[in-house]
């Protein structure tokens, strides 16, 4: 028997895993295997299997993680922030902290693309976009972004689209955040973009674009009506970096005509979590909305005729587009700008004024008393922050760091600081103490200069407009009213803390509490990104470990935890590989060879790297076809840089040929790149980095357990061979600069020097607990969990590809085509029919139209998986009715689908089929039973009456 610690070291592992030992030898009975070890056999290619176990420590348990990530935490100094630039203080509501943030019925969500299980999460997000749109005074907002700096990015791109001028340059002002600029400059030179930072007061260059920040990064606050007119006579678009706090008090950028506004929620309610993840947003002119980046969140009708909301104008998106897409954006920071939008719903128009005006007035107070102590304060505007000179600054700095508090440090005798609404009296009474021994001056009591009216900003730069009018920023009055309308949304909505999501490709595997606990910690939470480093050595040793273990897993050299996104993550390998050409004198290898089956994804971010796009046939396996890949690669010749493939397939098999493959790339004078989207199927069996492949990226927030909190945060490493690493992303050091830019180095991806770094407690939690062998077996149950679920649902829907052996990987394709072709239901009608037995459906449609894609990861249990496969197997019984003619081929339990208890209960049935066969098929059983708040959802009707801003209360809080 093992002793006490050791059992409970395996007990996470047994619990994270679903299916017990004996569970799992009954479905190796089904499937026709003697043991796991021979499936896996079956299976994986002897020619990339690990010639050795993971040599990674633990499993740990729960509470032995627990003890040693404190212990981490805890090396990070908690400082009193002034630093500004972009991040900043603020007080997460706690019904906010407790029921978005810490409820795993809004983390563990998907991504809305079935609209009817998505209500609550789709009436948050447009929450967030009226917030925006409202704030900016601009027409349209998006839901969300990755970050300020990359949503400037996106500006830049969309400035490009519509621009009247023909220029090929982007003008930046100098006042913006340094790390917006390099993130700008990075975008730009993949494009072919020419960036020209300066102070627009010295007048505009000829450009296509310009690129504002509004306040400035140094507190100035400019008027830029007439900069506006001008450029736009010039034929430019004017993109603005904003705030949306400083937008409840002053003029907004749609006032004075700008085109586009970014920026940050993130002083809405979220932490500062070193860097991120926050909700980057973008709001622009309506005639920008159809080539405006990421998501957009719209307003149509279900089949009853009831409001119902979608996501809109999916053709705009990656997936669709795929080289020709004008953004490789395939996520959002669904749960940050779910908590920005509560923030404002939370404090109301007047709450949020209120604060605004707070931090105003703090701010003038801060001048007062700099003067007072002898500094001078350089700006004549300001919003929440000052610049200042001082001739005491060995003191000052000594004063400071005995206080511990952070100001930004601009050069040797001058500084920034920032005010944000969780400064009080208190806080600035200890700050006027610090500056006064510094400079010698004469104690200032902070109470006595308060003590005078109120100040407001100056009429030329005064909003005049309402805020928040929309009648849900002021519905809602007490916590008990903000905790019913939390709990009302999460009730509409399907997560992963409901039902099995069996989504082929995206991996919806537990994220378990223990691993989302530490985030929230404020040693975490509360380090600003561009704090010293002396007090981010937690962070500094949470990076390195996680990266030391993400390399062992792997078989690749180097990590940079830096992108924010799978997508991020595909852009920065890609960048790592012309870099590494460039650098070897090989630049005109731009050509990126790409699987026809691929991620929408793969040839969008080789088309922002500045790489154009060959395609690579499949064969009728879904395998790469070799003999077009020797094709492609010879009529390429020394143009080609790499070669994207996603392994396993995006068709869900193991490619025997995949080192071949590699090395006819290689033999060519290609890179490899390996999407890492299905690393849930190797680790622990193959790496990448050491059967072929240079680069790849990881999804943290697939493998390795990061929530998809309703389509974003997500975390997307790249991870790089020996050759490689000097082309990794340059780390912005604490001015927001980029370290180092030697021997061709890409800048920055993202406006964190490690992007969204307060989640990746989460992956280092789930690697530690799981330990070497852990990490194996669940690989090899989520093998198993797949080839049950293939082996079941054969005898009823084909199974599309399959491995040697008759073998998948952890997903299947389910061919729905000839069904569609024998009776006329299709994939959607299959898809909503699952909603009434209570499933999120799998993948539609990808990577071959007309299938289902299905994952259902290791953690479901034999349980969960049968309940899954007899939902499928009686959907078929009513498809068989159909084709037989018993059931009506246009009104039926399908083509109706999904069935609300609305429709159910209405006094007229005139259905041909019982409402209980509706209601309860396949003895679902009414206790627990899960009501779609809507009707199938019209996307033509919304993409044809586009709305995408809250509509009357009364239309969608019934």
């Amino acid at each position: 028997m093992l002793h006490t610690h050791e059992a409970a070291s395996q007990e996470f592992v047994g619990r994270h895993i679903g299916p017990s030992e004996a569970e799992q030898a009954e479905m190796l009975s089904v499937i026709g295997a003697e043991s796991l070890d021979e499936l896996i056999n079956e299976i994986v290619p002897s020619r990339i299997r690990n010639a050795a176990p993971l040599a990674l420590d633990g499993p740990r348990s729960e509470a032995d993680m627990l003890a040693s990530l404190r212990a981490i935490a805890q090396k990070n100094a908690l400082y009193r922030n002034y630093i500004g630039q972009g991040y900043y203080g603020t007080l997460t509501p706690n019904v906010i902290l407790r029921n978005i943030l810490e409820n795993p019925a809004w983390y563990t969500a998907y991504t809305p693309y079935q609209p009817e299980i998505s209500q609550g999460r789709l009436e948050a997000l447009l929450n967030f976009q009226t917030m925006v749109a409202d704030l900016t005074a601009l027409d349209i907002a998006n839901a969300s972004l990755l970050d300020e700096g990359t949503a400037a990015a996106e500006a830049m791109t969309l400035a490009r689209r519509s621009a009247k001028s023909k220029s090929d340059v982007f003008f930046v002002s100098s006042h913006c955040h340094p790390q917006t600029i390099e993130v700008v400059k990075t975008r730009a030179e993949g494009l072919g973009i020419k960036v020209q930072v300066a102070d627009e007061a010295e007048g505009l260059p000829e450009c296509f674009g310009v690129l504002l920040q509004y306040p400035h990064s140094l507190g100035g606050v400019s008027d830029y009506t007439q900069l506006t007119a001008d450029a736009h006579a010039a034929g430019a678009v004017v993109a603005v970096a904003t705030d949306l706090l400083a937008l409840a008090i002053m003029k907004a950028p749609g006032e004075w005509g700008a085109d586009i506004a970014v920026g940050s929620a993130q002083r809405f309610g979220v932490p500062l979590g070193f860097g991120g993840p926050h909700a980057g947003f973008m709001a622009c002119r309506d005639a920008f909305k159809r080539t405006m980046p990421g998501r957009l969140v719209g307003v149509s009708k279900d089949a009853q005729g009831k409001p119902a909301m979608r996501l809109a104008l999916q053709t705009r998106e990656q997936h669709i587009r795929r080289e020709k897409a004008t953004s490789n954006i395939c996520t959002a920071q669904v749960l940050l700008a779910v908590m920005a939008s509560m923030f404002a719903v939370y404090h109301g128009a007047k709450g949020v004024r209120r604060i605004a005006q707070r931090v105003y007035v703090t701010t003038t107070l801060l001048r007062s008393l700099l003067q007072s102590a002898g500094y001078q304060v350089q700006n004549e505007s300001w919003f929440d922050t000052l610049r200042v000179q001082t001739t005491h600054a060995e003191a000052l700095r000594r004063e400071l760091d005995a206080a511990k508090i952070n100001v930004r440090w601009l050069s040797g005798n001058e500084f920034a600081l920032s005010m944000d609404e969780t400064v009080t009296l208190a806080d600035l009474q200890n700050l006027a103490d610090v500056l006064t021994r510094a400079s010698g001056a004469a104690t200032i009591d902070v109470a006595a200069l308060n003590a005078g009216e109120d100040t407001f900003v100056p009429v030329t730069l005064a909003r005049q407009s309402a805020i928040l009018s929309h009648p849900i920023f002021s519905s809602i009055h007490s916590e008990t009213d903000m905790l019913r309308y939390l709990r009302g949304l999460a009730d509409k909505d399907l997560a992963l803390d409901r039902s099995m999501i069996p989504l082929g490709s995206c991996t919806m595997k537990l994220n378990a509490t223990a691993e989302m606990i530490p985030i929230t910690w404020p040693e975490f939470a509360h380090i600003h990104p561009f704090a010293p480093s002396a007090q981010t050595t937690g962070y500094a040793e949470l990076v390195e470990r996680l990266s030391a273990a993400l390399c062992e897993i792997t078989g690749y050299d180097s990590v940079s935890l830096q992108p924010n996104s799978g997508a991020q993550g595909e852009y920065a390998g890609l960048l790592a590989i012309r870099a590494y050409h460039q650098a070897n004198g090989q630049g005109q290898r731009n050509v990126c060879l790409i699987p026809a089956s691929a991620h929408g994804t793969n040839p969008a971010s080789a088309n922002l790297a500045g790489m154009s796009v060959t395609v690579v046939a499949s064969d009728s396996n879904g395998n790469v076809d070799v003999e077009d890949l020797k094709r492609k690669i010879e009529q390429t010749g020394d143009r080609l840089a790499a070669l994207m493939i996603t392994y396993p397939s995006t068709h869900g098999v193991f490619e025997e040929a995949i080192v071949q493959i590699c090395d006819l790339v290689h033999e060519a004078g290609g890179q490899v790149y390996l999407d890492g989207a299905n690393m849930n199927a190797m680790v622990g069996l193959a790496k990448p980095g050491q059967f072929g492949s240079d680069v790849s990226h990881l999804n943290l927030h697939k493998t390795f357990c990061i929530p998809h909190g309703g389509g974003g945060p997500g975390v997307g490493p790249v991870a790089v061979r020996a050759h490689l690493t000097p082309y990794l992303p340059g780390v912005l050091n604490e001015k927001g600069a980029p370290d180092a830019a030697a021997n061709g180095r890409p800048g920055p991806v993202s406006s964190a020097p490690f992007g969204s770094a307060s989640i990746l407690p989460i992956s280092y939690a789930y690697i530690a607990l799981m330990g070497a062998s852990g990490l194996q077996r669940a690989t090899e149950v989520a093998l198993l969990n797949a080839n049950y679920i293939a082996t079941r649902l054969a005898p009823h829907y084909p199974v599309l590809y399959s491995g040697r052996n008759g073998r998948v990987a952890h997903e299947c394709i389910l061919d729905l085509r000839p069904i569609k072709d024998a009776c006329g239901i299709t994939v959607d009608d299959v898809a909503k029919r699952l909603v009434d037995y209570g499933f999120h459906a799998p993948t539609m449609s990808f990577p071959v139209a007309g299938t289902l894609m299905v994952e259902p990861t290791e953690s479901e249990s034999l349980k969960e998986l049968d309940r899954f496969v007899e939902a499928m197997i009686a959907i078929r019984r009513e498809i068989a009715q159909v084709e037989a003619g018993t059931a009506d081929a246009k009104d039926n339990v399908l083509t109706n689908a999904p069935h609300t208890a609305q429709m159910l209960t209405a006094d007229e049935w005139t259905h041909p089929y019982a409402r209980s066969a509706a209601a309860y098929p396949g003895h679902v059983s009414p206790v627990g039973k899960y009501w779609p708040p809507v009707a199938r959802v019209d996307n033509a009707f919304g993409d044809r009456n586009l709305v995408c801003s809250c509509p009357p209360l009364e239309a969608y809080m019934d």
